[in-house]
């Protein structure tokens, strides 16, 4: 069973670029996994991409919260 918005999603996306399709289809994949409770495992490039975060953290190589506030201050008072 589809719903209306659904088919209408799906005769848009056929548009779309191959990269943009699977883009899509990756999240309705996470979507169904948490439906299944299925765990999700992280491919190798997130990993690494977590694992180069938590370096950085521990490196103290991100802004204070103070440094974030000042940032954005400068950005409301245009």
């Amino acid at each position: 069973m589809k719903t209306k918005l659904l088919a209408r999603v799906l005769e848009r996306i056929e548009n779309w670029p191959a990269e943009a399709q699977d883009q899509l289809a990756e999240l309705a994949l996470d979507i169904d996994a948490g439906l299944n409770d299925v765990a999700y495992e992280p491919t190798d490039e997130e990993l690494a991409g977590i694992d180069c975060g938590l370096r950085d953290a521990e490196q103290g190589r991100f802004a204070t919260d103070a440094e974030v506030e000042a940032a954005f201050a400068k950005f409301r008072h245009r």
